[in-house]
């Protein structure tokens, strides 16, 4: 069993992948976590995400110890993922990574922004999971908060909306749901709401 998860920061997506791995006893992979490492390294090295030599450099010789790292989550390296994954070099260095996973048993749930489209496109279920840029931001506004009093909310909106103008033009692998993904936008429901709606969608799939 694969569930393939899409969609924008803050949107939700990581959430419920996390329950519904549980929920089935799946494992789960955050492949958002693979750039983010990708990022970190590169600023803990003093290098420069635009580079192309060194976001591939990175990508080739990832770490896995640094998805556990709670560096990752850090807003700059979201920014720097979001530059270096923009690089088809990169996405292809990470893509077998991603597609080894899924493919042991028992299965897997993997959220990120091309699962549907490029990584696992024969997956059971496909979801785009969304929600306005304001509901987005004021959440990951909130969530900084909690370690950084002094975040500004207009900062976190402007980043967010530069990276997600990256994500969905991007030439490769942009950030689209897949022809045959259910879309389902969460500005304005919890999460209990959301993870109901799916386990009754993957239910009907497996009949």
């Amino acid at each position: 069993m694969i569930i393939a998860i899409d969609g924008p920061a803050a949107s939700g997506k990581g959430t419920l992948a996390r329950r519904l791995a549980a929920r089935y006893g799946l494992r789960h992979l955050d492949t958002g976590a693979l750039y983010r490492a990708c990022g970190l390294a590169i600023l803990r090295a003093g290098g420069d995400p635009d580079d192309a030599g060194t976001a591939v450099d990175a990508a080739r010789t990832l770490d896995p110890a640094l998805l556990k790292d709670p560096a990752v989550r850090r807003d700059d390296v979201g920014q720097a993922a979001s530059k270096i994954a923009a690089r088809n070099e990169v996405r292809q260095a990470l893509l077998q990574y991603q597609r080894d996973f899924a493919a042991q048993p028992p299965g897997a749930v993997l959220d990120g922004r091309d699962i549907g489209t490029v990584v696992c496109p024969d997956a059971l279920l496909k979801l785009f999971v969304t929600a306005s840029l304001d509901a987005r931001a004021q959440r990951r506004f909130k969530e900084l908060r909690e370690s950084d009093p002094h975040v500004i909310y207009d900062a976190v909106l402007n980043d967010m909306r530069e990276r997600d103008e990256r994500d969905s033009k991007r030439s490769v692998a942009p950030l689209v749901a897949a022809d045959d993904a259910f879309v389902i936008d969460t500005s304005n429901r919890d999460a209990d709401d959301v993870f109901h709606q799916v386990v009754d969608l993957v239910s009907s799939r497996m009949r």
